[in-house]
């Protein structure tokens, strides 16, 4: 079975970036920090400021080419009221491929047909997708009309109940209540603790047997109006086993290694460290949609 550093308290375990990678030896990518300081990236007033995440290395598989999930493993945000204005496509420089993002080779396939598709892959349970996620929620409005977002679970950690809160988002996506739902599912994990994978002491992870359920989330969910045998029912169904299966596919297909990880359009990938902050990450979100809308 595969190590993972310990945990040295619940405060460091919720800044914890989400790597998938089975090296024991070497940390993920930490959040950058600012130009002039060591604190955490400063965002402007359009987005949410986040604190630097301190890494930590998580339980994961093997990574393996297969092939991409179909629209059904994705969910698209409606889109905002009021757009955002398209970018100009302008390249001067300052976003460089194998540094700030990557290509996905090979590209993959997006359930957006006419749209420019912009991805966040993510788990309820890891703590850098929770200290990213205010910002993750501004970027639909930042999108100009011709872009949608959507969002992919992963499931790469199996101790920290991340195939549990996989199996969840999917069921409240059958039921319409994925994005309604979105806030209250970090929030309870992070805040109320209610789905948490953290034993109370806040000293390390639960013994499997006694990591919240299924049943758990519905309880979340049920202010939104399921009714939570529905949602057990739902999460137990043959097409929400499917989706789960095809939503793993698709991580490996696009080569996540680390979540919050941004995908736009099947072709580009990159992450908040890699874009340089939180604010440089929806910067560099309106840059690739123009790109690919320029056809560049």
């Amino acid at each position: 079975m595969l190590k993972r550093l310990p945990l040295l308290c619940a405060a460091l375990f919720a800044l914890a970036a989400c790597s998938n990678s089975s090296d024991t030896t070497s940390a993920p990518p930490a959040a950058p920090v600012a130009a002039a300081t060591a604190a955490a990236p400063t965002a402007p007033s359009s987005v949410a400021p986040a604190p630097a995440a301190t890494a930590t290395t998580i339980m994961a598989p093997a990574m393996a080419s297969t092939a991409p999930a179909p629209e059904s493993a994705v969910e698209p945000t409606p889109a905002a009221t009021v757009a955002s204005s398209a970018v100009p496509f302008v390249d001067d420089g300052k976003w460089v491929e194998g540094k700030n993002y990557f290509l996905i080779e090979p590209a993959q396939p997006t359930s957006q047909p006419g749209k420019v598709e912009v991805t966040e892959v993510f788990s309820y349970g890891c703590p850098a997708c929770n200290a990213f996620h205010s910002t993750a929620n501004q970027i639909p409005a930042s999108l100009p009309a011709n872009a949608v977002m959507t969002y992919l679970p992963a499931s790469f950690n199996p101790p920290e109940n991340w195939v549990m809160l996989q199996r969840a988002y999917f069921t409240a996506q059958a039921l319409g209540v994925a994005e309604k739902g979105n806030d209250a599912m970090y929030d309870a994990v992070w805040k109320t603790r209610t789905l948490s994978a953290m034993n109370p002491a806040g000293t390390g992870l639960k013994p499997a047997s006694a990591l919240p359920t299924i049943a758990d989330a519905a309880k979340v969910y049920a202010p939104f109006g399921v009714d939570p045998k529905e949602f057990e029912a739902v999460a137990a169904s043959f097409a929400t086993n499917l989706k789960m299966k095809r939503a793993d596919e698709r991580v490996k297909a696009l080569g996540i290694e680390q979540t919050p990880t941004m995908v736009v359009n099947g072709k580009y990938r990159y992450t908040v460290g890699s874009a340089g902050g939180y604010a440089q990450t929806v910067e560099l979100t309106r840059w690739l949609v123009a790109k690919e809308t320029a056809g560049k």
